[in-house]
């Protein structure tokens, strides 16, 4: 198939780390690629091992087709990160990220093997709380227009014409695997799960991200920045102190 959860396609290790120490796997947001997290890498090194998803339809996967479904998108990655599953992971996804590794999380419990060691949720409500979305059908006018609402997108970017034709299919796709996710009944996740959200994202309020405490029976944490979907740009060094103090406990 044309999207085989090949290893070296999927994964990015930028900072390789000694044995035992915790993985950290990072997840981009709609449109994001994995070089999103280099910094997060660059900082945690040598103390954790960030693995950050590349998705296919962009940068170096970018002749591959974009997969528009959450799931699918889940059982790939689950595979792909086979190589470094031996120890229980460490997962953490900003937006459409989020719901990748809550997938991702759920597969990973239900192998049997190693469970989930905790999953972060960044700038997404909880997957039971329902809103309409219809981003994805547009023209792509339209959905330049909601990257400039948002922030997180280097304006200049969004102003190149040839930069757009490339980057506006994966897009398209990402919000069209958001739109469509539906939620199975799931019982909930055994792992710790944090939930971090800006106190002004269009996309989620606090108490949206608040009901993820009712996906998992471990311990469930809720961190409120301010700023809005990109809040996590500004308050880096915040979260990077969270979660090394968190991995490395």
């Amino acid at each position: 198939m044309g999207e085989s959860a090949n290893s070296d396609a999927w994964i990015r290790c930028y900072r390789p780390a000694g044995p035992g120490a915790p993985r950290l796997v990072c997840f981009p947001h709609a449109g994001g690629s994995a070089g999103f997290y280099q910094p997060t890498a660059a900082a945690l090194s040598p103390d954790v091992e960030v693995l950050a998803v590349q998705y296919p339809g962009r940068l170096d996967r970018w002749d591959e087709p974009p997969v528009p479904d959450v799931r699918r998108l889940a059982d790939h990655v689950v595979e792909a990160l086979a190589p470094w599953a031996d120890a229980p992971l460490h997962l953490f996804g900003h937006s459409m990220g989020a719901m990748i590794a809550y997938e991702v999380a759920l597969r990973l419990q239900e192998s049997g093997r190693h469970g989930p060691a905790a999953l972060y949720v960044s700038g997404r409500r909880a997957p039971s709380v329902r809103r309409t979305e219809t981003v994805h059908p547009r023209d792509d006018e339209a959905l330049v227009r909601e990257l400039r609402a948002l922030g997180g997108t280097d304006a200049g970017l969004l102003a190149d014409d040839d930069i757009l034709a490339v980057i506006l299919p994966a897009l398209r796709a990402d919000y069209r695997a958001v739109e469509t996710y539906e939620p199975r009944s799931e019982p909930p996740l055994s792992c710790p799960v944090t939930a971090l959200v800006g106190d002004a994202d269009p996309k989620v309020t606090p108490a949206e991200a608040e009901a993820w405490r009712g996906h998992t029976a471990g311990d469930f944490d809720l961190r409120v920045f301010t700023g809005g979907h990109f809040y996590l740009t500004a308050h880096r060094a915040d979260i990077l102190t969270l979660l090394r103090a968190r991995l490395t406990a």
